[in-house]
């Protein structure tokens, strides 16, 4: 069996790759209800701890609390170190909270599913699977390695975006001409917004240049639909998460025809005017459009160039809302596409890709990868980029070197991974990878390096950088002494 699964910050969506169709799955919830999507939600009693739909449904009950949208986590800074996550008194670490709730999902896959494909015994569940475009080396890392801890076989990893126009080319592929080859993939997400700017030639798509903001999402219009409704109504007892449920609920309950909101509060309902709550969403929905122009420049006399420009496909499930399509079509006019199933075309175009139907994929590394190096003797440091986010990547990755001669005993690496450099300065979010002390000096090569001193140097040996970025964008580094071989290497 082969599937696409999108691990969204909200909702999980898998789609199934059947003999050339690629249907989005749908769970059964305990009450026989069917959802085509397993709520990345967990709750917890204190002592038993339960994932999706089932978690839904325990959180409205005396004694259940949880956490919702837990895949905002990969994203801190801290998220290598697999820091401790409380779901309603059950402390664990996140890569276990991750890879237990995807056993969850496998077992609704397997057993309360429309699944249309019957795994033989023994077959494992082939899975391509997906991360935001400027997600960290950690989290591809950390993403990965819950999927493989819960049993499933990962055959690929790709930028949701990417993914995205996949599912554009083969729903919306007459669109395109050899004068507008180009598609603008608008992602909103639950919790984070991507965009990415997509040549979409003939069986292979490149990756010009992709942005996006990593704490912008449907999560943040549930939270300003709360402080509305708070607003109106006054401070509530219940817990915050199943009243953010509520709103959610609310939001997607919206047309473009609807003229109020209803949200269920403790004791009351609250209704609240649509445009309203649009007016209050508006800035952050701009705040994603200035975004556009990180990867599409201004045309003439108009804010964007769209000459070359197919389409801009609108997906995810935060852009179901309809002020977002709105917003968007009184930039690109009658360019603005909106998937058919905007929560569903990352895992349909994942399962393309995993059906091996789909077109070669050119990504780019969607980052910038670098090291703070010391500069007089020690006495400061300079950030220096290995990796840019324009850097192409071929399929299989791509590989970089550097060879100098060191003028100092040490080398003390700290490798960093951000949004892109102004200068020589680092900006947006800033992820430590590693740090990595480097004897120069041959004699100290048994000394612990914390206790030396950095100091200049001559005649030290060649020594060489290799940096190593996988299919999957995850980088390794390896330093060399040539003159002898010896080598410190970092790899997640």
């Amino acid at each position: 069996m082969r599937v696409g699964i999108d691990f969204g910050t909200t909702r999980t969506v898998v789609a199934v790759a059947d003999r050339g169709n690629f249907p989005v799955v749908s769970f059964e919830t305990e009450d026989g209800d069917v959802h085509d999507f397993f709520p990345s939600v967990a709750a917890s009693d204190g002592e038993r701890l339960v994932f999706g739909h089932e978690a839904l449904v325990r959180l409205d009950r005396e004694g259940w609390s949880g956490i919702r949208s837990f895949k905002r986590l990969l994203s801190r800074a801290d998220a290598a170190a697999r820091p401790n996550v409380d779901v309603g008194g059950v402390t664990l670490p996140l890569d276990q909270l991750l890879a237990a709730f995807l056993v969850a999902l496998e077992d609704a896959l397997l057993h309360r599913s429309t699944n249309p494909v019957q795994l033989a015994a023994g077959e494992p569940i082939e899975a391509f699977i997906a991360v935001p475009a400027r997600a960290s080396s950690a989290q591809r890392f950390l993403t990965i390695e819950a999927f493989r801890n819960a049993g499933f076989e990962v055959v690929g990893l790709m930028n949701e975006p990417s993914a995205a126009s996949i599912e554009y080319a083969h729903r919306f592929g007459k669109t395109l001409t050899a004068a507008r080859q180009q598609v603008l993939v608008y992602d909103m997400g639950g919790g984070t917004f991507d965009i990415s700017l997509v040549d979409m030639a003939e069986g292979e798509h490149t990756v010009l240049d992709n942005s996006g903001v990593n704490d912008l999402g449907g999560d943040d219009f549930d939270h300003l639909l709360l402080d509305l409704a708070v607003a109106a109504a006054g401070p509530q007892q219940t817990d915050p998460t199943v009243l953010l449920d509520r709103c959610r609920l609310a939001k997607e309950g919206l047309n473009p025809n609807s003229r109020r909101i209803t949200v269920d509060l403790d004791t009351e309902s609250v209704s609240i005017v649509t445009n309203d709550f649009y007016e209050a969403a508006a800035p952050l929905i701009e705040r994603s459009i200035e975004t556009i122009a990180d990867v599409l420049p201004a045309g003439d006399g108009e804010r964007f160039d769209t000459s070359r420009l197919a389409g801009v496909y609108v997906v995810g499930g935060g852009s179901d809302l309809p002020a977002v399509s709105r917003q968007l079509k009184d930039v690109f006019g009658r360019r603005v596409r909106r998937s058919a199933y905007a929560s569903g075309a990352t895992a349909v175009g994942l399962a393309i890709a995993a059906s091996q139907e789909g077109p070669r994929v050119m990504e780019r590394f969607s980052r910038t990868f670098g090291v703070f190096r010391e500069l007089d003797s020690g006495a400061d440091v300079a950030f220096d980029a290995i990796l840019t986010r324009d850097t192409p990547l071929r399929p299989d990755g791509g590989e970089w070197t550097r060879r100098y001669r060191p003028a100092h005993n040490i080398g003390h690496f700290r490798f960093a991974e951000c949004d892109r450099i102004d200068g020589q300065t680092p900006t947006g979010d800033l992820k430590p990878f590693a740090e990595l002390l480097f004897p120069f000096d041959p004699s100290l090569r048994d000394q612990d390096l914390k206790d030396v001193r950095v100091e200049r140097a001559a005649d030290m040996p060649l020594v060489e950088e290799r940096y190593r970025v996988d299919d999957t964008g995850i980088v390794s580094v390896r330093i060399t002494d040539l003159d002898s071989g010896w080598s410190r290497e970092h790899t997640l």
